[in-house]
């Protein structure tokens, strides 16, 4: 049985955390601009600011108490944290809430609970671990198609969801980390050649609102004032915020609410209005500065598992933001992935700052494992 150690808190990553509650606090702000600003509306629990507020807090008691717990521990529970996630999932198809066309949320009376957020960090746990084990094995096809496994049957129940965005994450997640793990380029190439190949029978088996989705993204104009409208709202109000923006609760295309979903999908063209080049360019700045500090944690880590872990959340955190800019950019097409930190809602939020708990308890713990290495007494 493999000896836990004890955390260093001097080892916490407090420009992690710094950076992550600013991110946050200027999402929360920001959805309080785009919600409440023009109704004068109070702040009441029904408020989605102060909700926000809320999730921010108790991810933040979440994130103390993973990164004080050994992330080894999660080496014996690869099964159980699998069968949990596959549980889940599953339980949204048969009592999940019905919200504009999609089951994906589960009601659990203080806040409407969205599995699918929770098992991105949960599948790179298990992921993690496979790879870890097998590390000599990830250059051939039967370790990476094994690992796939892992993957593919979550990916499916969320794809059924429908929820073809958090099911392109997961995937890509995946191929980040198979790469860590040694899965060489050749290989890549021959997964992009089967997914080309397979590119017409996936189109077939895409709803029509997805197919048509991503006709928009290809050609805006065909339904400006149906799918297309609100990447072009969006485009507007970034432009509109020029260098310095229009100001906070002052933007004409949020205030006035020709910006459609504005809390969450869109969130990033509220900045962009608002808080114009400068404030949009912090936020990024904020987002790599976040991404630069897990991939330290990466380099830091002491053991394989370690290290993947790290690998996935960044690219977990790394994709997502990248998709989520690109629509609000017309750059990508309109799949309904949440900016990390910065969009409403409260199980994105908390699943980013327990992954980032695990993140912190890979540095709080790698102390420990120097020592061993070192044969050093550690306890």
């Amino acid at each position: 049985m493999e000896r836990l150690s004890r955390p260093r808190f001097t080892d916490f990553d407090f420009w992690l955390l710094g950076a992550t509650i600013l991110l946050t606090l200027i999402g929360v702000a920001m959805i309080y601009s785009a919600t409440a600003c023009i109704t004068g509306e109070p702040l009441d629990l029904s408020s989605p600011s102060l909700r926000q507020a809320i999730y921010l807090v108790v991810g933040l008691v979440g994130m103390f108490v993973l990164a004080f717990i050994d992330y080894r521990v999660y080496n014996a529970l690869r099964w159980p944290i699998w069968i949990f996630t596959l549980g889940i999932l599953a339980i949204v198809s048969v009592i999940g809430q019905i919200t504009h066309g999609a089951q994906r949320w589960i009601d659990l009376r203080i806040f409407l609970f969205q599995p699918s957020e929770l098992s991105k960090l949960l599948l790179i746990l298990v992921v993690a671990k496979y790879m870890a084990d097998h590390e000599q094995e990830m250059t051939h096809w039967r370790a990476l198609a094994i690992s796939l496994v892992f993957v593919a049957l979550p990916l499916v129940l969320v794809y059924l969801q429908p929820d073809l965005g958090t099911a392109i994450v997961i995937g890509t997640t995946w191929g980040v980390m198979a790469l860590a793990a040694g899965m060489k380029w050749r290989d890549v190439l021959i997964i992009a050649a089967i997914g080309a190949v397979a590119a017409p029978l996936i189109w077939a088996n895409l709803r029509p609102y997805q197919q048509e989705r991503i006709l928009t993204f290809l050609d805006p104009a065909r339904d400006p004032l149906g799918a297309g409208y609100n990447v072009t709202q969006a485009r507007i109000a970034i432009g509109s915020g020029g260098l310095n923006g229009l100001g906070f609760c002052s933007g004409t295309q949020s205030q006035l609410r020709f910006l459609r979903i504005r809390q969450t999908d869109f969130i990033f063209s509220v900045i962009g209005e608002e808080l114009g080049f400068v404030g949009s360019l912090f936020v990024i700045a904020l987002i790599a500065f976040i991404l630069f500090r897990i991939i330290r944690a990466a380099m830091m880590a002491r053991t394989p598992f370690g290290k993947l872990i790290a690998v996935g959340v960044t690219a977990m955190i790394l994709i997502q933001s990248y998709v989520n800019l690109g629509m609000n950019l017309g750059l990508m097409p309109v799949t309904g992935i949440p900016l990390p930190f910065v969009s409403s809602g409260g199980s994105s939020l908390i699943s980013l700052l327990a992954a980032e708990g695990v993140v912190q308890s890979i540095l709080m713990h790698q102390r420990g494992l120097e020592l061993a290495g070192s044969g050093k007494n550690y306890e």
